[in-house]
């Protein structure tokens, strides 16, 4: 087992209108607070009312900033901390999926830091040195921004989509109603499943990796995730279910699937590349690419795959080849029956060969890292794994 940090400091409070005490964990940190929201389905269902009454009753000034999109730009963020500083805000918080999450981490950073320039804090050009209180009140399973030391914006100028780690990004608390899942759409609730399985499986095909309980972590939260998000996308209101993946959602992204054994996230880096220079849903993008990621690597890992096959879907071969094979078939197999994209054609993008070099390019940020801890994946690798997943 490699050395480790694991901290983990967000209270959280789950269960049904847990949203009700808001007020009670912001009062903690603060007596002004920025919400920020996305389109306005949190108005829509309520939410925003039933938060809005918790905060007054603690006697928390608010004010509100929507219009988070589901790829957060730097654009939007950057109107958020202007919004900030002319409130005084002293907390932020995030009501929605990772996008309003994110945001709210971003105009955290911008705010405590006004004199800096946020993409230069967020392509760490300049240091990070302080920021606000960020909280998180959680509408859907899917990012594990509410308690992930990570963010991620999209600088539409450049087309560039980067993240950010730090522990400034740990929420002080996370508020977890798994009945709000409900409200979500069916295709963004299957990109949530697919992105809560992803931030394990990045966090798992580490060769050589000797993390026994990690493993076992690992594999039981990606067996909950396909057995109850099966249950979910047939039955939105299947609480229980729901609670299983609300839960998977911040344990997946929470760093203690890597304790250990670190982590790898190059598919990840694939799709961002995506997202940035097609506006495709996260989880969505990561699906269409992963099947071709893991085709590239996986006879250089062959005893993690063979493992993975095993310990997630049953299947027990002599020939780990073999077995590889079909856990991989069997992990697209179960994106596709979700409904997400498998393939760059079934996301709705024809890159031309100039594109799939431009793709690459962005993967590896100009060719000045590789990517991946099974093998080096250089541009002319990452072309390569673009080109099959056509």
């Amino acid at each position: 087992m490699d050395d480790f940090r694991y901290w983990s400091p967000t209270e959280v409070e789950f269960g049904r209108t847990a949203e009700l005490k808001t007020g009670t964990y912001a009062s903690k940190y603060g007596k002004r607070v920025l919400l920020v929201y996305g389109k306005g389905s949190v108005v829509k269902s309520g939410l925003l009312d039933r938060i809005t009454q918790s905060l007054q009753d603690a006697d928390v000034a608010f004010c509100l900033f929507g219009g988070a999109s589901p790829n957060p730009t730097l654009a939007h963020a950057r109107e958020g901390v202007r919004k900030a500083l002319s409130f005084h805000a002293e907390l932020i918080i995030g009501v929605g999926g990772g996008s309003a999450i994110d945001t709210a981490k971003a105009i955290a950073h911008g705010t405590a830091n006004p004199e800096l320039d946020l993409w230069e804090i967020w392509t760490r050009k300049v240091p990070l040195e302080c920021s606000l209180p960020v909280g998180a009140v959680l509408t859907m399973p899917a990012a594990g921004s509410e308690l992930s030391d990570s963010a991620v914006l999209t600088n539409e100028d450049i087309g560039k989509k980067a993240g950010i780690n730090t522990d400034f990004n740990r929420c002080r608390f996370a508020i977890l109603n798994p009945a709000l899942g409900a409200t979500v759409p069916r295709y963004q609730l299957a990109a949530g499943i697919a992105d809560i399985m992803m931030h394990t499986m990045e966090r798992y095909f580490i060769p050589g990796s000797r993390a026994e309980l990690t493993d076992e972590i690992a594999e039981g939260l990606l067996r909950t995730v396909i057995r109850n998000g099966k249950k979910v996308l047939d039955n939105p209101d299947d609480y229980d279910a729901m609670c299983e993946l609300f839960w998977a959602s911040g344990l997946s992204h929470n760093n203690l699937t890597e304790c250990g054994r670190q982590k790898d996230f190059s598919v990840h880096k694939l799709g961002h590349a995506l997202s940035a220079r097609y506006g495709a849903t996260h989880g969505a993008s990561l699906c269409a690419v992963w099947g071709s990621w893991a085709h590239a690597v996986y006879r250089d890992c062959p005893d993690r795959f063979s493992r993975f096959a095993r310990q997630v879907w049953g299947i027990v071969s002599d020939d780990p080849l073999v077995s590889s094979e079909e856990g991989i078939r069997r992990t697209v197999s179960f994106f596709s029956g979700i409904g997400m994209p498998v393939s760059l054609s079934e996301l709705g993008v024809d890159p031309s060969p100039e594109d799939l070099h431009a793709l690459s390019l962005d993967a590896t940020m100009n060719g000045t890292v590789r990517l991946c801890r099974v093998k080096p994946l250089g541009v002319t690798e990452v072309e390569s794994i673009f080109e099959n997943a056509r």
